[in-house]
C-alpha cells in the first residue's frame, strides 16, 4: 500500500520565471519585472505574465489576424508576446510594424 497524501489544501502555483534558458528572453523578463514593479500599469504585468508562459500556452497569432486588429492603426506598433505565423491565404499584406518573440518563414 502507498501513503495517503492529503491534496485538499494544495495550492496551484503560478510561474515566477520562464522555464527557458534563452538569454534574450531572460533579459526581457528582467526588464518587465522592473517595469511591473515600478509602474502601476497593468500592461507591464500582463506582458510579464505572458513572458513566463510555455510555448503550448502561448498560441501563435496569424498575420491576417494582426492585419485585422491593426486596421486603422497603421502608425502604431503591434507587440505580440508569442510567435507570428505566415498566412498563405493573404495575397496582399498591408504595411505593418510588428514586434514579436518569433516569426515563421
Amino acid at each position: 500500500m502507498g501513503i495517503d497524501i492529503e491534496h485538499k489544501h494544495a495550492k496551484k502555483r503560478n510561474r515566477v520565471a520562464p522555464a527557458s534558458e534563452d538569454p534574450y528572453l531572460l533579459l526581457l523578463v528582467k526588464l518587465y519585472r522592473l517595469l511591473a514593479r515600478r509602474t502601476d500599469s497593468p500592461f507591464n504585468k500582463a506582458i510579464l505574465k505572458r513572458l513566463y508562459m510555455s510555448k503550448t500556452n502561448a498560441p501563435p497569432l496569424s498575420l491576417s489576424k494582426i492585419a485585422r486588429f491593426m486596421k486603422g492603426k497603421e502608425s502604431k506598433i503591434a507587440v505580440i508576446v508569442g510567435s507570428v505565423t505566415n498566412d498563405e491565404r493573404m495575397l496582399n499584406t498591408p504595411k505593418l510594424t510588428v514586434c514579436a518573440l518569433r516569426f515563421t518563414e
